[in-house]
């Protein structure tokens, strides 16, 4: 009896520690919700202390809403780079971001010195109908200067609601044109090129994952196979493409693999707004050949298309390794037509990685986010057994060695040299050859090569950049007396090397030439076809979708 009463005892103690524990829980928790809440309250308290006594104080007088900005971005700033504030002033920037639609003329602006110019219209659009060019100079905009103004200044001051005017001056090599234009909502081609290649090879060119994109894909693969049915493998190119809408990227993945997959999964907070997303429709084919062009610009929405095709062993992934960003966001509306993009929750794809390459909760002494180290890297399995690996971006199936840009090229890019020449030719010339056909002749190179000589074109050089170093680090160390001769007859001999760069950067620059001249007579879908045929991340996928043995060895095919 006396045993029995015991275990009783004993039973009934260990549940009084049980039913003790969970209300010391429940009332930590409690505590610890309660100094969240209060720490919350005082800051806010102390924030708006501090900004009227701003307003009271302040020697000049405080513009709220600018103030207000500031230190909402600050407050951001220590965040991730993508949950940003927009005041209802920018709303048109967010449509632009998130829909690739905005109220506006549809037209490229760029900024050399201190001045504004029309880059390149696009096609069908208000600034082309009403026979705007690239290289215009835009003087005014209704009526107010553009003088000393920046291209975030004259791109709002040509946006407004679609239907309305704006009266646009430009000067076109010394002749003064006025043009009066309606705004239209402007949506941008998500797909501005699609074609064939050589060798019965299909390429679709995605820019953005925008409201129906993937139909533009879609209905760009489905005309590819229509009108040339013996097509042996489409390439679908990311490069360059910073993301969009997660829908979109799914549906992308449809049009090559079947109904009722995972393609991505988000997590966050919020557990009960963690999303599975999965195919939901027939695909259009699931047997061609697909590769998938990236680079270091491929991100968000690029990658979840890249990856998973990568993880459903579906596509060969070539180029070099995408930027790594695996953060969702969602668009809260906010008081006053404002509006607030937050970082919500991280997406994962088919194999379970996730593709985060940074972590903004981790940085340096300098306040910079640091890389994920590879000893936290995970690796995980693609469904034919492939390892791959989480926290890196995507790295390509195959990778094409980057082709970086002279010193010389980028000093004629940053001087606008091909822009400028560009405005000259097209002055002279009223047409040139399609785009499959048109090179750089002799003619047109020697016609730039002289226009340069009026420049005045100065560049260093990596080999001038390290003299220089050279010579700095020997003085440091007291040796520069001892080897200046040589580092002078080093310089020297080198700069007459040098007056040949030219001719041995010719291909290169002879590229750029034609692309800035391909977009002035065929747009943007000129300018890409143009390019095609010496891009060699193109090349080499058409290498792989023509060889069927190394195309099924890159995806684990036995």
């Amino acid at each position: 009896m006396n045993y029995y009463f015991e275990c009783i005892m004993i039973k009934r103690t260990k549940h009084y520690w049980v039913i003790a524990a969970l209300l010391l829980s429940l009332n930590l928790s409690a505590q610890e919700d309660y100094d969240k809440g209060f720490e919350i309250s005082k800051n806010l308290e102390i924030f708006s202390n501090v900004y009227q006594n701003l307003h009271l104080y302040y020697v000049d007088d405080v513009d709220p809403g600018k103030t207000m900005k500031v230190a909402i971005d600050a407050m951001l700033a220590s965040m991730d780079p993508y949950t940003n504030y927009y005041p209802e002033s920018d709303m048109e920037d967010v449509k632009l971001q998130l829909l690739g639609e905005y109220g506006g003329i549809g037209a490229l602006i760029l900024q050399f010195e201190d001045k504004v110019y029309i880059s390149q219209p696009y096609e069908g659009l208000p600034a082309d109908q009403a026979g705007l060019k690239a290289g215009d100079r835009i003087l005014e905009v209704n009526g107010v200067s553009t003088e000393g103004k920046n291209t975030a200044d004259v791109s709002s001051a040509m946006r407004g609601q679609a239907g309305t005017d704006v009266t646009i001056k430009v000067d076109r090599n010394g002749k003064i044109i006025t043009k009066t234009l309606t705004r239209k909502e402007i949506k941008m081609k998500a797909v501005p090129y699609y074609g064939m290649m050589k060798d019965d090879i299909g390429y679709i060119k995605l820019n953005e994952f925008t409201r129906n994109s993937a139909q533009e894909v879609k209905q760009a693969f489905r005309s590819l196979k229509a009108e040339h049915p013996n097509m042996k493998g489409v390439v679908l190119d990311l490069r360059g493409n910073g993301g969009g809408l997660l829908n979109e990227a799914v549906d992308i993945v449809n049009i090559w693999e079947k109904k009722g997959e995972l393609v991505v999964e988000t997590k966050g907070k919020i557990k009960s707004k963690d999303l599975k997303n999965y195919t939901t429709a027939q695909p259009e084919d699931t047997q061609i050949p697909v590769a998938v062009l990236i680079d270091g610009s491929s991100a968000s929405a690029s990658e979840i298309v890249s990856g998973s095709l990568q993880d459903f062993d579906r596509a060969v992934i070539i180029g070099n390794r995408s930027y790594g960003k695996g953060l969702v966001q969602n668009i809260l509306p906010m008081n006053y037509g404002s509006q607030m993009k937050v970082t919500v929750s991280k997406y994962y794809i088919p194999s379970g990685r996730c593709i985060q390459a940074i972590n903004y909760n981790d940085r340096d002494e300098m306040g910079r986010a640091k890389k994920i180290p590879d000893s936290l890297k995970t690796a995980f399995k693609t469904r034919n057994g492939r390892t791959v690996y989480d926290g890196v971006g995507i790295e390509p199936d195959v990778e094409v060695e980057q082709e970086y840009m002279s010193n010389l090229t980028a000093e004629l890019t940053r001087r606008s040299c091909f822009f400028e020449y560009a405005n000259k030719f097209c002055s002279q010339h009223e047409s040139i050859a399609p785009p499959e056909e048109f090179e750089i002749t002799d003619e047109i190179w020697n016609d730039f090569v002289a226009y340069l000589k009026t420049k005045n074109i100065t560049y260093k050089t990596e080999t001038e950049e390290v003299l220089e170093e050279m010579r700095e680090t020997a003085k440091e160390e007291h040796y520069l007396e001892s080897i200046e001769q040589n580092i002078k007859e080093l310089e020297e001999r080198f700069k007459k090397e040098k007056e040949g760069d030219l001719t041995k950067y010719r291909k290169e620059i002879s590229l750029m030439l034609k692309s800035e001249l391909l977009a002035r007579y065929y747009y943007e879908k000129g300018q890409i076809q143009g390019w095609l045929p010496d891009d060699p991340v193109a090349l080499k996928a058409i290498e792989i979708l023509n060889n069927p043995v190394q195309y099924n060895k890159l995806l684990g095919r036995k």
